[in-house]
């Protein structure tokens, strides 16, 4: 049962997380880097600490009780992890949108779930799954499978795109954010910067596992207060506030110098655009932006921090995002083959879901 809620969780928070550029097609009139940065003070500044009070009583003192170094590498990561997004960009630059996208997700979901487990190897610590460990156990090896299979989606999805392109070739091309770009195909130079995107884009997870002390100390005074009802579902909230102010802060800087090359500042008080319903709309797409990890959080409670959490995080975004073409229509005007790729496509992600989640089964 655990298992299924750990699930559940995960396929709503990986639907946030495909749909909150939705409300950000509502906006009009404003430039890409200043809608990304008002809906991004609600994601990384504003409903973080919102949701951490409201769920963790003293999560303050819980901050300022943590180890600098705690805080420190914990903020790092998510300055890393904000760089890995903003390089998104040059890697569908130089390979495509599709392939380019593909070897990104793909990259980040296997680091993200690995490179944890090989660390704590070399460094044990209670409660935490070793890649051996992981590797020696039937529950582990399923879950890897369910990895691999994973993967294979990607694989296939990002074929069904690159078919796309090719028929469609007249479309507009845009990265995940919504952000028009130019495909200038330098593939040597698109797999170094997709595979840096790759590996920082999962310091996310990264992020989790150096303030997991924190979402620790808060689960502790939980379970004091509430005997015998399991972990404490909103935990890592606490982490959010930290990690999410890295993310803050190379995405803000990144917008500032946007808005100055741009000369887009006048944005934010153009009375010739609906700057109320823009500023709203902005606000609802960070907001749903934070929920992806907010049900992440409770996902995590029931299934643990290891590799299945963030496996299962990264195969709902995909298959959100992809389900979200069909529905829009993007896949409109392409041969039949290419419709099949993207559906046998979309099956094999749904396929690496249930196996990874029976593997958690196997574990409980």
């Amino acid at each position: 049962m655990q298992a299924i809620l750990g699930v559940i969780f995960h396929f709503i928070g990986g639907f946030a997380s495909g749909s909150f550029y939705m409300p950000f097609k509502k906006v009009k009139g404003w430039s890409w880097e200043s809608f990304w940065i008002v809906g991004g003070l609600f994601s990384w500044l504003i409903v973080p600490p919102i949701a951490a009070w409201i769920t963790i009583p003293g999560f303050v003192d819980i901050i300022k009780g943590s180890a600098s170094g705690t805080l420190g590498i914990t903020y790092l990561f998510g300055v890393l992890w904000g760089i890995g997004g903003l390089t998104y960009g040059l890697g569908v630059r130089y390979l495509g949108v599709s392939l380019g996208s593909s070897i990104i997700l793909g990259l980040c979901m296997v680091f993200g779930a690995i490179i944890p487990s090989i660390y704590y190897n070399f460094f044990p610590q209670v409660g935490k799954d070793s890649f051996s460990a992981i590797a020696s156990s039937n529950w582990g090896m399923t879950v890897l499978a369910g990895l691999f299979v994973c993967i294979i989606g990607i694989i296939i999805s990002g074929k069904a795109g690159v078919m796309k392109e090719k028929e469609l070739a007249d479309a507009r091309t845009s990265d995940p954010h919504g952000m028009e770009l130019k495909t200038e195909y330098k593939f040597a130079l698109g797999m170094f910067v997709s595979i840096v995107s790759g590996v920082l884009s999962a310091c996310f997870n990264f992020g989790l596992e150096a303030g997991k002390p924190m979402a620790d100390l808060a689960n502790e005074i939980w379970k004091a207060a509430n005997p015998n009802q399991g972990n404490f579902l909103y935990q890592n909230n606490v982490i959010y506030v930290v990690l999410l102010w890295g993310g803050l802060t190379t995405n803000f800087i990144w917008c500032m110098i946007l808005n100055a090359r741009n000369k887009t500042f006048g944005d934010y008080t153009n009375k010739q655009t609906p700057l109320l319903p823009n500023y709203i709309f902005s606000a609802l797409a960070g907001t749903t932006w934070f929920l992806q990890f907010f049900f992440y959080g409770m996902g995590e409670s029931k299934l643990g921090n290891g590799p299945s959490s963030w496996i299962l995080h990264m195969a709902f975004i995909i298959l959100t995002a992809n389900l979200w073409g069909i529905v829009l229509k993007e896949w409109k005007g392409v041969n039949k083959k290419t419709t099949t790729t993207i559906v046998i496509g979309i099956l094999t992600i749904i396929v690496s879901v249930l196996i990874v989640g029976y593997g958690n089964s196997l574990k409980q």
